[in-house]
């Protein structure tokens, strides 16, 4: 049985089938739970208070125990049931991530209610990611719960060194986040959880389609004893789906990942640690600039971490990192000669020392965490001392830029049986313009009002460092500040969430309050060749409602096994900022104003699957032309559809993204891809 698309902060626990209902309720069963998002522990629920979840009759008359939907969510420092945290998480599981129609992280996101996803290049190959009427730069990404933002530009956060066949769950965190996650973190984070084998076993994928797309990759894991070591390879290529104006293909691109993780446990302590490797290259067409249709760039990612959790009352969570981040970009492909290629290389190094104990009076976490960031350049930063050589050129960085940021933190959750609340600060200091320490608070209250109902409300506060494209990008027609402001947010948000067998549904509404705000503007009225200037806006406000309902089928009509499960989800935003007409944003003013999904599963034979999936956005703000005209982003309606031949050892697919071959765009003069068809199958052994 597939499991609804989005899921607020769910992960999937199944029981036995017990015989007697009270006995069901009253025995020790054992749960995997989420901790934070560094690591894995076991609960005991031996109390009806605490095992909410619905008991349902069989047509064999057994009373079955339905899914748990009290785990741990990564909302706090300190782990926090779903049933007693106030924040919204949302979760895509292992099982809906392989039934969506979509081939990457970024496409999987686009049916998240708060969640914006702009994309230049398809199938990940660039996408902006934001949350909440955010921008790119303004969101946390994380995997398996470390840090991998790119402070050079949110452009390339998304670049994930794991194939979606690598990812266990999504998790969705939406707001500020200051307190849990740091800087960056000024409207949400998002975090990627890779999957975790439970016995020695490989699986191999491919799959080709539209634009002369073609996909592999494979997976390996092998256990023994306490020990748990993984290997993935994928590759993905595309010729493209647009020309320049010289005729030639511009979108096209090919994508390496390559990921190794390991795992240790035991009765005392868990270790993990993973190393990842991305390597892109993809035709940029007109990502940065409507004048010149045959940009070019190419992305190489490093990524490794280890992480530690002692066990017990008292819980010592390490973890230490390094990120290196290469990038290099063609105004005209190939010709150096034309324009000097731009290169930059990035440094990010941070040792996280978070620690939670249960006592009395609840959960306590306090740490501090440590982070620095490096980046030499051909044009971003401050001169360098010593001129370093860019490897395999005769070139050298001559510039760059080297910050560190220290913050503390502190939070104590209350648990009561109806009530929860989580309240903690976090003090920072960024060493780029010697600012002093600042403190940025958070508090969260639930209330149980029924068995069924929850209220929440909360108030969170963030900030987030300019990147180093903004506060240094100078060329191509922009114009950067390098004495930019930090962005700060305080959001507040109330809520009620429903879950009752078959059923679970959820309003929020919000309210964000910005200062400083960073955003890339120009002038209009200087026509087309009028430059982007990176600019603090004073102010910026945003009220927005998120609204879901999910419904299984399979529990409310469970005589019919045709329509399994329908999920809708509304968002509504509306900023407001004092702005002249002629004033063209390429961020805070370009907003999801209207965004509405459904994702319905059906079973059309007995291994026969169909996974529709629906999508209305309407976007505000404008975009200018070439010709100089000023045209308005407006709405689309987008159709995917993925139909599935499930086995227990294989599975076969065909799929088709924006099946009516609408067009659209996410960003001004850079047109989305029309019909794109696919067909695939992957193995287990």
């Amino acid at each position: 049985m597939n499991k609804k698309l989005f899921q607020t902060g769910k992960k999937t626990v199944r029981f036995r089938q017990f015989q007697n209902s009270s006995y069901a309720a009253f025995c020790s069963l054992k749960v995997e739970v989420t901790i934070g998002v560094l690591a894995f522990t076991t609960l005991s629920f031996a109390t009806p208070e605490t095992a909410s979840a619905q008991v349902a009759t069989t047509p064999q008359g057994q009373e079955k125990l339905y899914e748990l939907e009290e785990v741990e969510v990564t909302s706090s420092r300190a782990p926090l049931t779903l049933g007693q945290s106030a924040r919204l998480v949302t979760v895509l599981d292992r099982e809906a991530i392989a039934a969506a129609p979509a081939q990457s992280v970024n496409d999987l996101l686009k049916l998240a209610a708060g969640v914006d996803v702009r994309q230049r290049g398809p199938i990940g190959a660039q996408t902006d990611i934001s949350v909440r009427g955010g921008t790119n730069e303004q969101i946390t990404i994380l995997l398996n719960g470390i840090n991998i933002n790119d402070p050079q530009t949110g452009h390339n956060a998304a670049d994930f060194p794991v194939d979606i066949a690598d990812i266990e769950r999504i998790e969705v965190l939406e707001g500020p986040a200051g307190r849990v996650y740091g800087t960056s973190s000024l409207v949400g984070a998002i975090n990627v959880v890779t999957r975790k084998a439970e016995k020695t076993s490989a699986d191999v994928h491919i799959e080709a389609g539209s634009f002369g797309y073609v996909s592999g990759g494979s997976r390996a894991n092998v256990i023994h004893g306490n020990l748990n070591n993984q290997l993935s390879a994928s590759y993905k290529r595309s010729d493209g789906y647009s020309r320049n104006q010289a005729g030639f293909l511009n979108s096209d691109f090919n994508t390496l990942k390559l990921f190794y993780q390991g795992h240790y446990n035991d009765d005392d302590i868990t270790l993990s640690w993973h190393a990842g490797l991305s390597n892109k290259n993809f035709g940029s067409n007109t990502f940065y600039s409507a004048k010149y249709d045959d940009q070019f760039e190419h992305t190489l990612k490093l990524f490794t971490a280890v992480q530690a959790e002692t066990k017990g009352q008292f819980h010592f969570k390490p973890s230490i990192y390094w990120n290196r981040s290469h990038d290099r970009f063609e105004l005209f492909r190939g010709s150096e000669a034309k324009v000097p290629f731009n290169y930059h290389r990035t440094d990010v190094f941070g040792v996280n020392l978070n620690s939670y104990v249960e006592w009395s009076l609840g959960k306590t976490a306090f740490g501090a965490e440590f982070r620095n960031e490096d980046i030499v350049s051909g044009n971003l930063g401050e001169p360098l001392n010593q001129p370093m050589s860019i490897h395999g050129t005769d070139r050298q960085y001559v510039v760059g830029l080297n910050r560190s940021n220290l913050s503390f933190h502190l939070e104590h959750n209350v648990l009561l049986k109806k009530f929860t609340l989580s309240a903690g600060v976090i003090a920072v200091k960024n060493t780029w313009n010697e600012m002093p320490f600042r403190l940025y608070p958070g508090v969260d209250a639930s209330w149980q009002l029924a068995r069924h109902l929850k209220a929440y409300a909360s108030f969170n506060t963030s900030l987030r460092m300019p990147s180093f494209t903004e506060l240094y990008y100078s060329v191509g027609g922009h114009q950067a500040d390098k004495y930019l402001k930090p962005e700060e947010m305080q959001a507040y948000e109330v809520g009620v969430k429903y879950l009752a067998g078959g059923v679970r549904g959820s309003v929020s509404l919000y309210h964000h309050h910005g200062t400083n705000m960073i955003d890339w503007i120009k002038d209009t009225r200087q026509g087309v060749d009028a430059e982007w200037k990176s600019v603090n806006h004073t102010k910026l406000n945003a009220i927005g409602v998120e609204s879901s309902l999910y419904l299984d089928f399979l529990t409310l009509i469970p005589s019919q096994h045709f329509l399994q499960q329908l999920n809708m989800t509304y968002s509504y935003i509306d900023l407001d900022k004092d702005i002249e007409a002629y004033i063209q944003s390429q961020y805070a003013l370009e907003y999801l104003k209207h965004k509405f999904t459904v994702q319905a599963d059906f079973q059309l034979m007995a291994s026969l699957y169909l996974n529709l999936s629906y999508r209305y956005q309407e976007r505000k703000g404008n975009y200018q032309l070439l010709s100089g005209e000023v045209k308005p982003y407006g709405s689309y309606s987008l159709l995917d559809a993925r139909l599935s031949w499930k086995a227990q050892r294989y599975q076969l697919y065909l799929e088709a993204n924006n099946l009516f071959d609408k067009t659209y765009y996410d960003y001004g003069n850079v047109p989305q891809p029309g019909r794109w068809l696919m067909a695939g199958a992957s193995f287990s052994f």
